[in-house]
């Protein structure tokens, strides 16, 4: 059985794998990850292989009591992966979306992929029907925008997501509201337009944090799987474990 595990700025997931269906999953605080792993390899003893992705995150100890239970596989640029690369700057990529555009190889061969993570930033990826990464774009998630213009403006307050019930916003909050979940709406709706012009038959995933926040609101047919990154991670650890 598989361990996978994403460490996030503030969060540890923790998943368990059996071949390609998830068994277990589990968010924590970072300072709570070592009690978490405990969770994990109580309910999964024959845990074999790891993967980790952002293991620099961690704490030097908390990855040396990670390695002291099972053999763990640290994703970087030069994992076997199930796609052809064509990004120009293989070593500036992201695991997490080398890990997306995993799960879009492995589960949509043949087929033209959007994949669109709305975290942190959001992150747009395309993998074409000859299983070719192209790339993408990077943008600002909707929190950083809040914090953004609370930041960089003298009087603009902070505001938690909230989603805006008109278009036209009549308070500073409102006007906040409606910037930037709209914002991030159109954004979105113009990226999958656009890659809709340029190629036929395209998918189009929607994950990541605020994935559920935002589906309801968006126009497109997508598929919004909030594991695919893991998923991702987990087929990668397939091919790596040799």
């Amino acid at each position: 059985m598989n361990l996978v595990i994403d460490v996030g700025n503030t969060l540890v997931k923790l998943a368990v794998f059996h071949g390609i269906q998830l068994q277990f999953k589990k968010t924590c605080l970072k300072k709570d990850f070592l009690e978490t792993l405990q969770d994990a390899f109580e309910a999964y003893s024959n845990l074999e292989h790891c993967i980790i992705a952002s293991a620099g995150q961690l704490s030097d100890h908390q990855q040396t009591k990670l390695k002291q239970r099972i053999r763990v596989f640290e994703l970087s640029h030069n994992a076997k992966v199930p796609y052809i690369n064509k990004y120009t700057t293989p070593a500036t990529l992201g695991v997490d979306r080398i890990a997306l555009v995993s799960a879009a190889a492995r589960q949509f061969p043949k087929k033209n992929v959007l994949v669109v993570d709305a975290g942190s930033c959001i992150t747009y990826d395309f993998l074409n029907a000859e299983n070719e990464y192209l790339g993408g774009a990077i943008s600002p998630g909707i929190e950083m925008r809040y914090k953004a213009m609370h930041t960089f403006t003298a009087k603009l307050p902070l505001l938690d997501t909230r989603t805006p019930k008109k278009l036209t916003g009549d308070s500073t909050a409102t006007s906040m509201h409606a910037g930037v979940v709209h914002g991030v709406l159109y954004e979105i709706e113009g990226f999958i337009e656009a890659y809709s012009i340029k190629y036929s038959d395209l998918t189009i995933i929607l994950t990541g944090g605020d994935a559920q926040f935002l589906r309801d609101s968006l126009k497109n047919d997508i598929f919004a799987n909030s594991n695919f990154l893991l998923e991702g991670l987990n087929y990668i650890l397939e091919l790596n474990k040799d």
